[in-house]
């Protein structure tokens, strides 16, 4: 009997719930776009004779796995559009096989810290996206009687600082704020008593990056992380989730943490598992993030807590800026790394950046799965949904080839602001198709980023 498809799958290596290896599979969608069968082997075209107007894909040799779940995305709309949109921030997700963002409540002016600005933000990103995007809430003081009702609208967390975030109206908390809302917290705080830094470490060339990463040193990530353990083993029905970890020195409070039931989870980011300090060049503003690029021994200590699952997950932070906010305008040598943005472009190149380290140091497919798609839909509750290739899940799919490489050139970029530390480099796994609930969103081979947008708002 004929079957009510759109779209199948087929191909020699596709990673489903049901195998850590990848394995030859045929995948069915549905017209509602999602999955409704799935065939462990390879099927041709000619199975499907009896269908017409299905779309069949072979992907061949490619790996095939779930699209992933960027957890930790600014796209700063509305209000500082000319940073990043939800059009081009959302395209660039769609080039880099990325089906769903979840979108950060900073640096849109408003901020989402109320229902009202809420509304703004989604009515801002109408008919602009391109993949699903959800959205995070933000804690700031005074705010508390206004999450109950964001939870309501339909974000799926909340962030607040325990530093200055970098912008006005998004001050940072302290520990009363976090008491009945602690969620996620950007894990840097400066020491009560002012002895956290090391003036004798400063220097006063401001062109190199020492002069910026002598200025948040480990012990601040210690300290942030520190009081929030505390008080995730003290209020234990609420999820806490640490973004963009850097600091390895933490890692053994985490890991105890974790030993003694605290519901914590704690992600890091692409950059600091790809980039280390050593790398960065005199006025090489576009390696500024907060928390800092550390050293090389630093990432090797990451990366040794991401394989034994001390971290769960790996995330952009897209937190693009113009380039004259990176003081790109300037003369390497006058540049100032204290006074420059500090954010990271990666969207699009997550997979990649992620793969080409990882294939270094032998890691499997199945845990890029787990780390970019399983762990981060659970993070945020779509584990029921996304995450996945099975049965009744969205047809959320990346097909890509990791033998291939390609160099990162302003050509490619589809982010609005072609500002990246990885300008240049040559990475392995080249994303040929990105599939959102059954629909081809972008085709490498075929004009790249389709023309329509058909993403939904995760509400």
């Amino acid at each position: 009997m004929p079957r009510d498809l759109s779209l199948v799958i087929t191909g020699s290596r596709i990673i489903t719930s049901d195998s850590i290896d990848p394995l030859p599979a045929t995948i069915e969608i549905d017209k509602n776009g999602c999955i409704s069968a799935i065939i462990p082997k390879k099927l041709s075209i000619d199975s499907y004779d009896f269908l017409e107007n299905i779309k069949f894909i072979d992907t061949g040799n490619n790996i095939v796995m779930p699209g992933l779940i960027d957890a930790h995305v600014h796209l700063n709309e509305p209000g500082r559009t000319d940073w990043e949109g939800f059009e081009t921030g959302t395209k660039a997700a769609a080039a880099g096989g990325v089906t769903t963002i979840i979108e950060m409540p900073l640096n849109s002016i408003p901020p989402t810290t109320t229902v009202d600005n809420f509304n703004q933000k989604i009515n801002a990103a109408k008919d602009k996206c391109w993949v699903d995007v959800g959205f995070y809430g933000g804690i700031v003081p005074g705010n508390q009687n206004d999450l109950v009702p964001l939870i309501n609208a339909g974000v799926k967390g909340f962030k607040g600082f325990l530093i200055n975030s970098g912008v006005d109206e998004f001050p940072c908390v302290n520990e009363q704020d976090g008491q009945n809302s602690l969620m996620m917290f950007h894990a840097e705080m400066e020491p009560s008593d002012g002895h956290g830094v090391d003036k004798s470490l400063e220097t006063s060339d401001k062109a190199s990056y020492y002069s910026f990463l002598n200025r948040r040193p480990q012990s601040i990530e210690i300290n942030a992380i520190s009081l929030v353990t505390r008080l995730a083993k003290e209020y234990k029905t609420v999820r806490t989730h640490i973004v963009h970890l850097s600091a390895a020195d933490a890692l053994d409070i985490i890991r105890k943490s974790k030993s003694d039931g605290v519901p914590l989870t704690v992600e890091t980011c692409f950059h600091y598992l790809c980039l280390s300090a050593e790398e960065v060049p005199l006025g090489g503003t576009e390696f500024k993030c907060c928390p800092p690029i550390r050293k090389k021994e630093n990432q090797e200590k990451l990366w040794k807590a991401l394989l034994d699952g001390t971290i769960d997950s790996v995330v952009s932070d897209h937190s693009p800026s113009t380039a004259d906010l990176k003081e790109l305008d300037k003369k390497e040598e006058e540049r100032d790394f204290v006074k420059a943005w500090g954010g990271i472009s990666t969207l699009q190149l997550g997979l990649p950046v992620l793969w080409t380290e990882a294939k270094k140091r032998g890691c499997s497919f199945y845990q890029l799965y787990l780390w970019l798609s399983k762990n981060t839909a659970k993070q945020v509750g779509l584990q029921e949904k996304k995450g996945d290739i099975k049965i009744g899940y969205d047809a959320d799919i990346v097909i890509w080839n990791p033998e291939e490489t390609f160099v990162v050139t302003k050509d490619i970029i589809q982010f609005k602001n072609k500002v990246t530390p990885y300008m240049g480099r040559t990475f392995y796994g080249v994303v040929k198709q990105t599939i959102v609930r059954g629909n081809i969103v972008y085709d490498a081979e075929k004009d790249g980023v389709k023309n329509i947008p058909c993403g939904n708002f995760l509400i």
